[in-house]
């Protein structure tokens, strides 16, 4: 992990040299937003993953505490990786009807009930969030690779993808909240409402929850 200051009132820890830079960042961040939720870290404001990196963000005016910091991943390090109690399961029920299902199968060299299977037996958490509100970048929860991360992007975005699309790309797994252009794999789709600006949180999904999907149609496979 390298630190680079990002102001006087801020930090990045950039894991991009990790061989699991997807786990790297959910640990540091479930770490820290833990030491937040303490009182270690009073005087953190903010803390914005994404793929390769962690953005710790204090208060205007009152600076990082790098050592703080340190110590609080350490402390997680020593500690263990477990499960976070407070983590449920959001559990998302999947027709398995996408368009890229049987193109997946033949890039995995295995059958499209095998994809299913995988998806579906796969306990995934949100690294992060973002490309549009209530959109969550999950991730295999399991430091092994995921055969999932053969399967990269289409060669060609489509121009509208459908609200509750399920998808899949680089190791990554999603739900669409809305409707908008995307180039990742479909496997299917829910009807379950991702994103609702009326609701409190408006996102189903937050960085560390854990998402199990469920093949709503089984018998049919």
């Amino acid at each position: 992990m390298r630190e680079l200051p990002a102001g006087p009132d801020a930090v990045v820890l950039d894991f991009s040299a990790d061989e699991s830079p997807s786990a790297a960042v959910l640990d540091a961040a479930v770490a820290l937003r833990d030491a937040v939720e303490r009182g270690e870290l009073r005087d953190v404001a903010d803390l914005v993953p994404s793929a390769h990196t962690l953005l710790v963000q204090a208060r205007p005016g009152r600076g990082v505490d790098e050592l703080g910091v340190r110590r609080a991943l350490r402390r997680h390090a020593c500690a263990g990786r477990g499960p976070d109690p407070r983590a449920d399961e959001i559990v998302i029920p999947v027709v398995y009807d996408g368009e890229d299902l049987v193109d997946v199968a033949d890039l995995l060299g295995i059958s499209p009930a095998e994809v299913i299977a995988l998806h579906s037996r796969t306990r995934w958490r949100v690294q992060f969030m973002g490309f549009a509100p209530g959109f969550g970048y999950l991730v295999a929860d399991d430091a092994a690779p995921h055969p999932f991360e053969r399967v990269g992007r289409r060669a060609e975005a489509r121009t509208r993808v459908p609200a509750g699309a399920v998808a899949i790309a680089a190791g990554y797994s999603a739900v669409y909240p809305k409707a908008s252009p995307g180039g990742w794999q479909l496997l299917g789709h829910t009807d379950i409402r991702l994103w609702d600006e009326h609701a409190e949180p408006p996102a189903l999904l937050s960085t560390g929850r854990v998402v199990r999907f469920v093949d709503a149609e089984p018998t049919r496979r």
